[in-house]
């Protein structure tokens, strides 16, 4: 179908104006205060990175950034809050690692972590860590494996759920290593690890926050980390890979995001201030103290990670024959 002339004209001069209303809302952006929704309660690692990036990108960005807590139902209900937001740059979502494992584990979300959502960049990353009781006689991960293929199902390893990211971890491990672990569920973090601890359960793969102090302290032997880079916080750990288990990667994650639509404009003065907020070293310093590493990417790179996240806990959870709840 051909356009006349005068609404060609008309077509091309709608296409101009919508063009310069999105860069003339990026060149006044932002002029009022931005609010970033966090799915989980004050305190913990999603809260804490979200208020330390937002105190630096209010300083990038002349305007305050305030952090809502909107918890519930592992995170879920504050991201189908954002996910409705309006697309203007004025509501951000801080995702973690969890919410790429939710369409996974979870039946019916209001809300798709791809679709839904424009990526600004990551804010910070953080590896799990295997950790032993010292009862355990194992000093190395290859020990654990020979004393796994010996007496299968006999080590425990405890998780703060059915689901939950240190569950799949210790799933992936058995199936990477041919080994079988009893899994011993929980209600949460705290009670796995203080049953870990008190040498009830034999081992957890570990959050590196709670976890660290106690490797250093002696009351914990840590065999490995599960990223695929050494971690700053145990920089004398070594790799699962490095540890003899290959194709093995589940480390949790930090980003910012905002509701799909938003101009890109907006989203590159986002992404700056991102980047420059984990460069600043009083940022890097307060993380690593948590186990964290302050890391940024661009948009698009983003975007294409928490796809690949979305698709290997896919995986893992269907070769756990996890069923979504």
């Amino acid at each position: 179908m051909k356009l006349s002339k005068m609404a060609f004209s008309v077509c091309v001069s709608a296409g101009i104006l919508a063009a310069v209303n999105v860069a003339s809302a990026a060149d006044g952006y932002p002029s009022k205060p931005i609010k970033v929704i966090v799915g989980y309660p004050a305190g913990g690692a999603n809260d804490l990175v979200a208020r330390a990036i937002g105190q630096e990108m209010s300083k990038e960005l002349g305007q305050q950034v305030v952090v809502e807590n909107v918890s519930g139902a592992a995170g879920t209900i504050g991201a189908a809050s954002a996910s409705r937001a309006a697309p203007d740059g004025y509501t951000l979502f801080m995702a973690a690692g969890a919410h790429a494992l939710a369409p996974s584990v979870r039946k019916s979300l209001s809300y798709d972590i791809v679709t839904d959502f424009a990526p600004v960049s990551v804010a910070a990353v953080s590896a799990y860590v295997l950790v032993v009781h010292p009862d355990v006689k194992a000093s190395s991960v290859r020990d654990l494996i020979d004393m796994a293929k010996a007496n299968p199902e006999t080590l425990t390893y405890a998780s703060s759920g059915v689901g939950a990211p240190p569950h799949l971890a210790g799933e992936l491990f058995q199936e990477r290593t041919g080994t079988k672990l009893h899994h011993v569920p929980f209600r949460g973090d705290a009670d796995a690890n203080s049953n870990v601890l008190a040498g009830h359960v034999n081992m957890i793969f570990g959050s590196m926050g709670p976890t660290v102090p106690h490797i250093k302290a002696g009351k914990l032997k840590a065999l490995a980390v599960t990223s695929d880079a050494r971690s700053a916080a145990l920089p004398d750990v070594p790799t699962m890979e490095e540890a003899g288990v290959p194709d093995y990667n589940v480390s949790t994650w930090w980003g910012l995001l905002a509701p799909a639509g938003t101009p890109a404009p907006i989203i590159e003065k986002l992404n700056k201030a991102v980047v420059n907020a984990t460069a600043q070293p009083h940022v890097k310093e307060q993380f690593l103290k948590m186990g964290v590493e302050a890391k940024s990417n661009s948009s698009d790179e983003f975007g294409a990670f928490i796809k690949s996240e979305v698709e290997k806990f896919k995986k893992i959870t269907e070769a756990a024959g996890i069923e979504p709840q």
